[in-house]
């Protein structure tokens, strides 16, 4: 019996519905209303003033449109909503506290202008904290603000296509442009992060740092305690330090270029108590140093791994403590580096690390070998043990002659007499002929045209414009017909 009436329901609905399409549109227009629809067609736009308000009358999960205005003040998200800001609205904080904070799983926020927290690190006064778990934070642009995004145990988030400018306070004032805090299986991806101090991934683990541009700040990427993190694609140039990675677990780098990194320490990437890490196919350009190892990797069972990577440029390619141990260097492209590899404080530990892997080497610009039968090897072994480097790892204000020309003849010497010739830091048995460039890494940014360069061009062509002159002035014109008449 119920299940003939739940038929003739059915039915009586569908007849019903035919004959309100076959009245005309509107009266099917009043049947779809009837009928769950997506979000974004019950939600009207609101100006951003009344966001608190439809917050707090909104359900749990709903969609709220933001159409452009200024919302002034703290703004707590407490339940699972999606906001969505067109023509950039506006979230000012006032310059008191963190502007937004969510405390709701399963939240989103996209297209927003946040600005102008407070600026007491104390306080971690941020533009965007979240607190809850499976959170997305996407394409928002955040200017004046301390921290720029602080995830906090916040696993399963994503933090994506973000602008993120920091306050202009001096570096050891900024905060920090993203900040993650013991959130696991986290996203971040497609950010720019310009003028803050350090984006830091703490605690956490699964990372996947992609596609980002983090530039003018002091480090690049701050890690540690983050184990199974994937780098890839980001660009991390001119900060203090590119990328500082620390007591963590199996870290893939891949395809980044980290270039103009140049601060105090000016690492281009730094490994400290770094197990079982991979770091391949990344450029490593113009940064004082474009790798530096320290306890790396820390268990005796771990091996790090270095593989086609360019250390191109810098002043010292890659650097190591003395007690660096077992990491292997295969397919690598070492490019006029002032000093291709150094230990630091002198030593030849660099010969406890292989340089020749599965009978591979890398590429040595300042290698004088050749290349008898055409397999791309060379034919004898590149060994680096040139006595000035030895005696700058001692002393190292003796970089000061680098490009002197008694430096040549204090290797050359060195080569000539064996009693002083310094003891090898590493020997490469198959050093490649010519370098491997990796295909996958982000372009560097053109640099602009400067003034003064437009300024230098203008000059020349006035110069030559008054050689023209002069010129003109030495051979007047003639008049043929003239100098016939006479």
């Amino acid at each position: 019996m119920n299940g003939k009436r739940l038929s003739v329901g059915l039915i009586g609905l569908l007849l019903w519905l035919s004959g309100a399409w076959g009245v005309g549109s509107g009266a099917w227009g009043v049947a779809y209303a009837l009928l769950p629809t997506p979000h974004s067609l019950q939600s009207p736009s609101i100006p951003a003033e009344g966001l608190a308000q439809a917050i707090a009358a909104a359900a749990p999960g709903d969609l709220i449109n933001v159409q452009g205005g200024v919302y002034s003040g703290h703004l707590l998200i407490d339940k699972p909503l999606t906001l969505i800001g067109h023509d950039w609205p506006v979230i000012d904080g006032g310059g008191e506290g963190s502007v937004v904070q969510i405390t709701a799983p399963g939240t989103t926020v996209r297209g927003f202008l946040v600005q102008n927290s407070g600026d007491s690190l104390d306080q971690e006064n941020t533009g965007i904290v979240v607190e809850a778990p499976n959170t997305l934070v996407e394409d928002n642009r955040f200017e004046q603000t301390l921290f720029g995004i602080y995830l906090r145990q916040a696993n399963n988030s994503v933090v994506r296509g973000n602008l993120i400018h920091s306050k202009p306070l001096d570096v050891p004032r900024r905060g920090d442009g993203i900040r993650v805090w013991y959130s696991n299986d986290v996203l971040i991806e497609n950010n720019t992060v310009e003028m803050g101090r350090d984006v830091v991934l703490w605690y956490s683990e699964r990372l996947t740092v992609r596609g980002n541009v983090v530039n003018n700040g002091r480090y690049g990427l701050h890690f540690m305690y983050c184990d199974d993190a994937h780098i890839v694609q980001n660009r991390l140039t001119n900060n203090s330090v590119g990328a500082f990675l620390m007591y963590s677990r199996r870290m893939i780098m891949e395809n980044n270029t980290v270039a103009g990194n140049r601060g105090p320490s000016g690492y281009g990437i730094g490994l400290k108590d770094m197990d079982d890490a991979i770091v391949r196919d990344n450029l490593f350009l113009d940064n004082r140093v474009g790798a530096y190892l320290d306890g790396s990797p820390r268990e005796v069972d771990s091996i790090g791994h270095f593989q086609r990577n360019v250390f191109g440029y810098n002043d010292i390619g890659v650097e190591m403590m003395p007690a660096v141990r077992h990491n292997e260097f295969m397919g690598n492209s070492f490019v006029d580096n002032d000093e291709q590899v150094a230990i630091a404080g002198g030593g030849s530990s660099a010969a406890n690390n292989s340089w020749t892997v599965a009978d591979q080497g890398n590429y040595w610009s300042d290698y004088a070998g050749f290349d008898a039968n055409g397999d791309g090897f060379g034919d004898i072994a590149y060994s680096s043990e040139r006595l000035f480097e030895n005696l700058v790892a001692r002393e190292p204000n003796l970089r000061l002659f680098l490009y002197s020309p008694a430096i040549n003849t204090l290797d050359f010497a060195a080569k000539a007499f064996p009693i002083v010739r310094p003891q090898p830091k590493l020997v490469d048995e198959r050093p490649f002929m010519t370098p491997i460039i990796p295909s996958q890494v982000p372009a560097l940014p053109r640099a602009a045209v400067s003034w003064w360069f437009v300024a230098a061009f203008l000059l020349l062509f006035l110069a030559l414009g008054i050689v023209q002159l002069s010129r003109l002035r030495q051979h007047p014109y003639r008049f043929p017909q003239l100098e016939k008449q006479v």
